[in-house]
């Protein structure tokens, strides 16, 4: 059976941890990572009830998107406050919890492409690039073994740009060095002596994330025992991550009609919004969870109407316009649950084909604390 790690790892090669936000805490959180697992639990939060169907269906592992743990703790105890004694009660129980947040948020066909399919989306794309993501690695080899190091470098990751994979630039010159007393070179140049080799100054991108597998395949595919090489930023977004989604309706409908439709994909008792209900609708942006930061995003990106939660009464005036009042672009508050809840079916799916022989259920509690209160109903 496969162990937590194997587990992890799969995660992480579609959601790495280095595209988290630096605020987050995700990956393993509580367990042994060398433990194999034979049963799954796949969450949005960690509660109390996740945990009694953790025990019930004998998993030992669960996967949340949200962290239960996201500060460092003071203490282990049962009277901790939550997060603490509910680690204390999982790790009493034996049951392992990693988390995927924000870097599964990030990542190729993560959450918000999850919620962008709900919503009957077509064509969809991230809706914000991440920058400061990306790195120049330029190493300088002979050129007999550019091919193998470049090949060894693509591997790890390095050289994706769009739909194209293995992407690099080589150019020739001419390398000099001196070895010294306890040198060892590949070109079993004498101590002392000035040499000049034919080399190649391969230079490829990469996500910050993947420097170090792409530095460490580089350096055991190279021939030197000291190898050159530089790093450096690049401006601009990666095209491998980042944040929300944005697509279009297979046909436009009216505001009205798309709050129907977003109310009823999304099982959400209220909606919160800014726009006409005739306005027309065609063009959507959504970001599950707390998305009100990318309302400009969504504006830039031609987006009809945008799909989010947790959106503060005042950000919902950046719609309107300052002539007459009306909204540019609908704006709606989905709640966050309800913007996320998908995460738990895109996880086990995900983990069901990587890993067939684990049992992996979807939990059946709300985790959501929210409950909303509609007079009469």
């Amino acid at each position: 059976m496969p162990t937590i790690s194997d587990v992890a790892d799969a995660l992480e090669m579609w959601a790495p941890p280095g595209s988290a936000q630096d605020y987050d805490n995700v990956g393993l959180q509580v367990g042994d990572a060398a433990r194999a697992v034979e049963r799954g639990l796949v969450a949005l939060d960690m509660t109390p009830g996740v945990l009694g169907e953790a025990k019930e269906t004998g998993a030992q592992l669960v996967v949340t998107h949200h962290p239960l743990l996201f500060r460092p703790l003071d203490q282990l105890t049962a009277g901790g406050g939550f997060p603490n004694a509910l680690a204390l009660r999982l790790a009493e129980a034996g049951i392992a919890l990693y988390a995927a947040h924000t870097n599964l948020d990030a990542a190729p066909g993560g959450v918000s492409f999850a919620l962008a399919e709900q919503l009957g989306l077509e064509d969809v794309g991230f809706l914000d690039g991440m920058g400061g993501a990306l790195r120049k690695l330029v190493v300088f080899v002979p050129r007999e073994h550019a091919r193998p190091v470049h090949r060894a470098m693509a591997d790890a990751g390095a050289g994706r740009i769009g739909d194209y994979e293995a992407c690099a630039f080589a150019g020739r010159g001419t390398g000099f060095f001196r070895p010294g007393a306890e040198a060892d070179p590949f070109t079993d140049t004498p101590e002392g002596a000035l040499e000049e080799a034919d080399e190649v100054r391969l230079e490829v991108q990469t996500e910050r994330w993947h420097l170090p597998a792409v530095r460490a395949a580089m350096t055991e595919a190279h021939p030197y025992e000291e190898v050159a090489h530089d790093v450096y930023p690049v401006e601009g977004t990666t095209t491998q991550a980042g944040l929300g989604a944005v697509g279009t309706l297979p046909e436009a409908e009216p505001l009205s009609q798309f709050l129907e439709r977003a109310a009823g994909a999304l099982d959400a008792e209220s909606l919160r919004y800014a726009g006409a209900p005739e306005a027309r609708v065609e063009r959507v942006a959504v970001c599950g969870g707390a998305g009100s930061d990318f309302v400009g995003k969504a504006r830039a990106a031609g987006a009809d109407a945008y799909v989010t939660a947790d959106v503060t009464y005042h950000e919902f005036f950046e719609v309107l316009s300052a002539e007459d009042g009306t909204a540019q672009m609908a704006f709606i508050d989905a709640g966050h649950y309800e913007t996320e809840a998908v995460t738990e079916h895109l996880l086990r799916d995900v983990l069901a084909e990587r890993f067939p022989e684990v049992g992996w259920h979807v939990s059946q509690e709300r985790t959501s604390p929210v409950r909303t209160f509609v007079p009469g109903a």
